[in-house]
């Protein structure tokens, strides 16, 4: 049996060939349970910073991306004790087989090893997404979507670098010296994303609306529903999804009307002509005590606003104090349901459009 196990094939022992794919085929097995107890590791590392986390919700957020990372990982060491074979050291369009698996594992290993840190960074943002919806503000949940973008886009550049200088062997630090050459280049391409990108920092910053607001900007009025890194979406009054860049949420004039603290409202009521003064002077007073005696209207101001030949125009106008659309609606019916019951108190009609014609005898 050890001479059996002793015997060289393909340069190395085939006891040898036992032990690497025993290893191999131990940790596919069992990765799953591997990688449940690392992970459960992690989640104590994770602990000593965030109190109160949740132990299942990390490890079945992990233990997929860190079940590949292991196995590749452990299958690249276990096949880098072998010798490799005389008889594939062949060429692949100039460049040899050893070098084609070699880079394809270490392009596996690092995108598994990405994929597990965006997976913790899924994590970290959940803890602080549910920390945030525990205060009335809504600026906070808004600046953990954005990071939490913006440490996503950021690890996946940097798995791409490693991936150029792991896997291909690229110097980096001639890449980014090429590249500062072309960075004019690049810039001017990219002009409108990085504008974006930066107002995107103005709008958190400053904060001149955050997520739920209602706002009016270039003709377009909605709800706030996500402020990402390019552009903001808009949830419109007419249930549309609108996409505006950030760059124009930041240059353009902002009416941000959540923050309002009234509605205005306008009654206009054209008086037929043959109105008399006496009327008029009932009515002024009428409407008057009808608008101070609605407990939502806070100001209002009425007046006589134009006398033509074919009507007497009387304007109220009045703020309502701020609230839902359907609360400013439902003060607006009411008052101009009591107008026309003044109006019909008073015995007063509203002007018409009228035709004299006159038909004379010769």
């Amino acid at each position: 049996m050890n001479e059996f196990l002793d015997q060289v094939f393909l340069n190395n022992r085939i006891s040898d060939y036992l032990i690497v794919v025993g290893t191999i085929l131990l940790v596919f097995l069992f990765k799953r349970y591997l990688s449940k107890y690392v992970a459960g590791l992690l989640f104590n590392l994770v602990l000593l910073v965030f109190r109160g986390l949740d132990r299942k919700s990390f490890v079945n957020l992990i233990v997929q991306p860190l079940g590949i990372f292991l196995f590749v990982l452990v299958t690249m060491i276990a096949l880098d004790t072998l010798t490799y074979p005389e008889v594939l050291k062949f060429n692949i369009y100039k460049t040899s087989l050893h070098s084609i698996v070699d880079t394809c594992s270490k392009i596996i290993l690092i995108i598994a090893f990405t994929w597990l840190l965006l997976r913790i960074i899924d994590f970290i943002a959940l803890i602080f997404e549910r920390r945030a919806d525990l205060t009335p503000d809504q600026s906070d949940n808004q600046l953990v979507s954005f990071f939490k973008d913006f440490f996503k886009a950021l690890i996946a550049i940097v798995g791409f670098v490693l991936i150029l200088k792991f896997a291909f062997s690229f110097q980096v630090s001639s890449l980014v010296t090429g590249l500062s050459i072309a960075t004019a280049a690049i810039a001017l391409a990219t002009k409108e994303s990085l504008e974006n990108l930066i107002a995107s920092f103005i709008i958190f910053f400053d904060k001149p609306f955050t997520t739920g607001d209602l706002v009016k900007v270039q003709q377009v009025t909605g709800t706030v529903e996500k402020i990402g890194l390019r552009s903001t979406r808009i949830r419109t009054t007419e249930k549309t999804y609108v996409t505006v860049p950030n760059k124009q949420m930041v240059d353009s004039i902002l009416d941000n009307l959540s923050l309002r603290t009234h509605r205005r409202a306008v009654l206009n009521l054209d008086l037929h002509p043959h109105t008399s003064p006496q009327q008029v002077n009932q009515m002024l007073p009428a409407l008057t005590a009808l608008l101070k005696n609605n407990k939502q209207v806070d100001t209002s101001t009425i007046l006589l606003a134009d006398v033509t030949r074919d009507s007497f125009l009387l304007q109220a106008e009045y703020f309502v104090l701020a609230g839902t659309q359907e609360t400013f609606n439902n003060v607006k019916q009411e008052i101009n349901l009591s107008a026309i019951k003044l109006l019909d108190q008073f015995g007063i009609r509203l002007a018409t459009k009228e035709t004299e014609i006159v038909i004379k005898n010769e």
